[in-house]
Formats: structure tokens, sequence, C-alpha cells
């Protein structure tokens, strides 16, 4: 049989294959991830973590709860004390007592929302596991056995239908699969054996036809085991960042229990004394509590955003770093275009005909089975109403990141080859061959257009140019604009020749470019970037990326991509999209936003809550500290209360600031400096003046002071 068959255009057009049904189906919709802030089951289930992380033991970690939950047991063995005497004042101290144990359970409610946001991911991720029988191959022959028992190396064959019972790589067919289950996303995905789209995933179904898959990992070691370890696991650690604020926040209790223990001499000094629960109410107030109840939640709700962005990040140590990365390392296709490269024409050098440059094109691309490839292949059917037989008479030569090239090498000595043009002109070179004058002319002419230039040889004799067509991403120069405001270097990463790449980084506002990019490549271009102090992020789906991944300070493995880069990266997005990068790297600037805005209003509540206790403390002794009750609070007492539960209040009140984020724009660090310590620095002073007046008033009202 030949090698080639004449058929019918209309009926190769209304061909459909699997990349064909996934384009189309990709633009279903993502499940919802997310649940709401103060959904009824979260509120229940945090309400009584609370009340157990009350426990001392619990406490310690959190040196600032700690010491006011300390207060709050000294100053209700005191109430009771005067319940049991008679003497002092009853109801000031248990009102003190109580507002005390609010601000420790508001502070632990902050916490266990946040926790229990994350363990409704983790518990998602468990209903998703179960056990199924796999169909086990086994000399040829396929025998049933259960999936915990399927070992490394085993083979499993998977019919439409039927849950992959292991992590894997397909070996042998293609399937639509439905990884709803695992990423939330509605629409099915095509995975097919080669290529950087053979993973698959234990307990994601197949929904068309039938695959071979041979086993990567044993039972209990899935990338869905791996993910509820993971997210288990990050959930109770702290950041470098969230460790050194907590030491400095210890740091600031200290003095400030130093401050208010010296005070007792103070007060005996002047004649009075000061009550014990009043001395513990101005420790509490001036100690931030704010961010020290909140600290928790901050970092636990940046795994829950990562998460509901679809991204597992293996410590929330990435999802932190990924807010200081100033360089950003990004592959051109499906990140900066829009990846759907297509061939778009054939250009032959003189005395070369087109219909021969076409079909040899399309015979060197039977080995390249990238969307390139097969679009060359697509074009030549298209324009010369052919397409291969069944039988191939020849041994393909298949397509690598590595060798940049594919063919085909025929019994009777002749051999095709399309490739990159440096890589296609140095093997002709070496088979004896001579590069045409007009060679580097064509493809300098296609690549200053945008287009990436492929070239054609017969043996040692070059043929002419297959150039690639596409187009960048709408509003992609704009996104780079503010990213590159905000401190961000861009860096391309193509396989395009200098030219092409060239015109694309001018068109896209990139900052630099690396072209003819090898895996080893990206590799030497982080270590360079790292040894100059520099912080990169990178993403990859292939086994050839695993070194760079593991060596980048943020790797970014995709989902659909080889267990091995998986395993390098310190985040897998399970999207498999290629700009969630970007989005990432979002998510860590507001974490970081968030966690510097809520301290500082944190610490600027202390300056209202100053010249609200200090005079109530010693006007008695001092009359002339009068002049500091600048908010004319009705007593003493009703300064401390009002502080007191202002202090408690503003707590649960921050937490969906704490949770969500605070409001995230791209812009200059300085810019975003200056907008935070306006809003949250000048606001945290001024909010704590209006909220002790409006809380004194109304205890003024109530005749409870």
């Amino acid at each position: 049989m030949g090698l080639f068959q004449r058929t019918n255009c209309k009926t190769m057009s209304n061909r459909t294959s699997i990349p064909d049904v996934y384009e189309q189906t990709k633009s279903g919709r993502r499940k919802a991830r997310t649940s709401a802030l103060f959904e009824k089951q979260l509120v229940t289930g945090a309400l009584r973590r609370s009340a157990v992380m009350l426990d001392p033991r619990s406490m310690a970690k959190n040196p600032v709860m700690f010491v006011t939950e300390a207060g709050a047991v000294l100053t209700t063995l005191i109430a009771a004390g005067n319940a049991f005497t008679g003497k002092g004042h009853l109801t000031y101290t248990v009102a003190v007592a109580l507002i005390l144990w609010l601000t420790v359970l508001f502070s632990n409610f902050a916490e266990a929302l946040a926790e229990a946001r994350g363990k409704a991911q983790t518990d998602s991720l468990k209903r998703t596991r179960r056990n199924t029988v796999a169909r086990k191959v086994t000399n040829g022959r396929e025998e049933s056995v259960n999936s915990d028992e399927l070992q490394e190396g085993d083979r499993v064959v998977v019919l439409a239908g039927e849950i992959i019972p292991g992590d894997g790589e397909i070996v042998e067919g293609a399937a639509m699969v439905d990884e709803s289950a695992i990423t939330g996303e509605s629409a099915p995905v095509v995975r097919e054996a080669g290529g950087d789209r053979s993973g698959v995933i234990g307990g994601t179904r197949v929904i068309s036809d039938r695959i071979v898959i041979r086993i990567s990992v044993s039972a209990g070691n899935t990338f869905l085991d791996r993910m509820i370890a993971l997210v288990e696991g990050a959930i109770r650690q702290k950041t470098p960042n969230e460790l050194a604020l907590t030491v400095t926040l210890a740091g600031l209790t200290l003095a400030f229990l130093l401050v208010t223990g010296s005070l007792w001499p103070i007060g005996k000094y002047f004649g009075m004394t000061l009550p014990v629960p009043t001395l513990v109410a101005l420790l509490v107030c001036l100690i931030p509590t704010t961010i020290g109840a909140l600290l928790a939640a901050i970092g636990l709700a940046g795994m829950d955003r990562a998460l509901s962005a679809n991204v597992l990040a293996k410590s929330g140590k990435a999802v932190e770093l990924a807010g200081d990365i100033d360089t950003l390392l990004l592959d051109k296709t499906g990140t900066i275009t829009i990846g759907n490269r297509q061939a778009s024409d054939y250009f032959p050098l003189p005395g070369i005909g087109l219909e021969r440059l076409a079909l040899i094109a399309m015979q060197a691309s039977f080995g390249d089975q990238t969307p390139e490839g097969k679009s060359i292949v697509a074009l030549a059917e298209k324009m010369l109403d052919v397409k291969p037989s069944l039988e191939s008479e020849g041994k393909t030569v298949p397509f690598s990141a590595q060798s940049r090239m594919s063919g085909i090498d025929f019994p009777d000595g002749r051999s095709f080859r399309k490739g990159a043009p440096d890589t296609l002109i140095r093997y002709c070179q070496k088979q004896g061959g001579t590069v045409p004058d007009m060679l580097q002319e064509l493809v300098d002419d296609v690549a200053r257009k945008g287009m990436t230039p492929i070239v054609v040889a017969e043996g040692p004799e070059l043929l002419g140019v297959v150039a690639l067509s596409d187009i960048l991403k709408p509003g992609i120069a704009d996104r780079f604009s503010r990213l590159r405001s905000m401190g961000l270097r861009i860096v391309m990463v193509t396989g395009d020749n200098p030219l092409t790449a060239a015109a694309i980084a001018r068109d896209a506002g990139v900052d630099d470019y690396i072209a003819e990019a090898r895996p080893e490549d990206k590799l030497q271009y982080i270590r360079k970037e790292q040894e100059q102090g520099r912080l990169l992020a990178m993403m990859g789906d292939g086994t050839n990326d695993a070194p760079a991944l593991a060596q980048a300070d943020i790797g970014v493995a995709m989902n659909s991509g080889t267990q091995a880069a998986k395993e390098a990266g310190n985040m897998v997005d399970l999207d498999s999209d290629p700009t969630k990068l970007i989005e990432i790297i979002e998510i860590g600037k507001q974490l970081l936003m968030t966690r510097g805005a809520l301290t500082t209003f944190s610490i600027a509540n202390d300056i209202a809550k100053y010249f609200a206790i200090i005079p109530a403390m010693f006007v008695l002794a001092i009359p002339g500290l009068g002049v500091l009750n600048i908010m004319r609070l009705a007593s003493p007492e009703s300064a401390i209360l009002s502080s007191l539960i202002f202090n408690a209040i503003i707590i649960p009140l921050l937490i969906p600031v704490a949770i969500r984020g605070v409001r995230y724009r791209p812009m200059g660090a300085d810019t975003m400096l200056r907008k935070n310590l306006l809003i949250y620095g000048v606001g945290g002073v001024v909010a704590p003046f209006i909220g002790i007046k409006l809380i004194d008033m109304a205890l003024a009202l109530t005749g409870l002071v």
C-alpha cells in the first residue's frame, strides 16, 4: 500500500479528533471550590474548635494571645475571690474577665475558621479517593485486582466509563478524561500516549476510548494521597516571615508587660493602688492583639486562596515566597501567545516545487506529536488533497526538545527532516550539504513577521521553510505593564529563533527573552539570576523541565504534565493553565500585603487606647492628666471597658479581611506603602477613637458603668 492515498477534502474537514473535542469542551466552567465565608457548617465547627484551642499548650504557640489568656485566667480568679469575700468591684472585674475571654475566643475562632476552610478542601479530596477494581495486564492477559494492590510498573487497561485505578503514564491509546473530582474543571481533557499529556491521576474517570496505563506509584502514594497529606500538613506550618513577625510581636508583648508591671510601684508612689484587672486591661489593650489574633488566619487563608485557584502548594512558604518573586520566566507558547501555533504557509527555495516541499514536510512531521507537527500534516492534507496511509513505509524519528527536529528514514536510504533552522542547517552540513544563500533571507523574513520558521530538508538538501503562526493573548501587554510597575522583571522563553523571539518580545512588552531555548538553558539562566540575588518563578510540564522547576524559587508544575515535573515543583496547577503563574504571584503579594496592612492597623490602634486608658487610671491621683482625656469618656471604668470591648470586637470584624485578603492592585512598592499607611495606618488611629467613644456612649446610656 502506498504512503499516501487520495481523499475527499470535505471528508477530511469534517473529521473530529480528540484534540478538537478537547478544544470544544474547554469552555466548560470550573466548579466552584470555595465556600461562603461564614457558612453554617464551617462556623459551627470553628466555634467548637475555638473552645478546644483554649488549652494553654495550644495557646503557647501564639505569645500575644497566651498573655491575653493568662490575663483572663488571673482576672477570673480575682472575680471569684471578690464574689467569695464580698470585697472589690465584682461587676467591673467580671466584665473585664468576660471581655478578655471573648478576645481569646475571637482569636481562636479566626484561626479555626481558616483551618475549617482548608479542611473542607481535604474532605472533598478524601471523598474522591476510592478503592476500585483494576484490569491488570499480566503476560498479555487481563486479571481483575483491587486498586490498592497495584504496584509501580504494573500495566492496567481502562475503558470508557471506568475509574482510573492509580497514578500513571498512558503507554497506549488516547482518551478524554473527566478530572473534575480533582481539578473542579467540568470539561473533560485529552490524555494520550507520548508527549507531555500522558500523565493521569487515580480517581479520575475515562469517558471515551480505551487506554493502557503504566502505574507510576504504589497505592497510598498517589497524587491524591499526597494532595491530602500536603494540604493537611501545610495547614499548621509557619512560614519564615510569619515566624519572624511572631518573634517581633513576642518582643513587643514582653516590653509592654514590663511597662505595665512598672505602673504598680508608680501608682504606689502617687498614693494610689491600681487594681490588677485594670493593669491587665491596659496590658491587653497595648499589646498587638489584633494582628496576634489574625496572624495564623492570614497564613492559612493564603493557602486557601491558592487552593481556590486550583493550585496545590506543597507548603505555606511557597505561597508566601511567591509574593517576593522579582523575575518571571514564562514560556511563550500558551502564556504570552494563544499557544495554538499552526502551520500557515510553505515557502520553497528557488527551484523547489511547492508540492515537493509540502509532501516532505508532511512525512517529516509523522514523528512529531506536538500540535505544531500535526498542523504541518493537516496543512499538507488540505493543500494536496492527500492523507497518510495507515501503513507507513519508513521509520519515524520522533521530535524532542533536545533534538528540536523530527523526520522519517526509508529503507531505500532516503531521509526527510524538519526542525529549527539552526538544527537543520547543522544536520545538513554534517551530511555534506550546502546552505543556499536564500535560506537565511527566507528564515529572517518569516521571523520578522512574528512567525516561527521551520526548515525542511531531504537528506543534505535544504528545501524551504514552513511558517507557524501564533498571536498574542489579548491584553497580555497591559498585564505585563502592571507587573513591571510592581518591580517584576518578565523573561520570555521560546524555542523560536532570535528574530521571531525579538518580534514577539517587542509586541508583548517583556523585559528579556531566551531564544532557541533548550531545557538546560532555562536551568542555566535560573542559576545565573539567583547568583545575582534574584528570586525566580517558572512553570513547566515535561520531564525535561524538572531540573529547572526544582532549581527555581517557585516551580509550578502543570497537572497535565509528567510525574517528574510534578515531583520537582513546589506547586502544582490543577488546571494546567500556563498563565496561572501570574495569578500565583498576585496571591503571594496579596498575602504579604494583608499581613503588613493588619500589622500596621494593629499597632496604630494602640495610640487611641493609650489616650483612653492612661488618663482613666491616673486622673484621680494626677488631675493634670485629665487633659489627655480628649475623647471625654464618661468614667474611668467606662474608658477601660470601652477600650477592651473595642479591642475584642475588632477581631471578628477583621476576619473577612484576613481570610479574603486586602484588595490587590498591581502598583509600585512606594505607591503601595503610601496607600497602606494612609488606609491602615491613619485608619488604625482614627477607628479606635470613633469606636471607643461610641461604646462609651452606649455604656453610659445603659447605666452599666
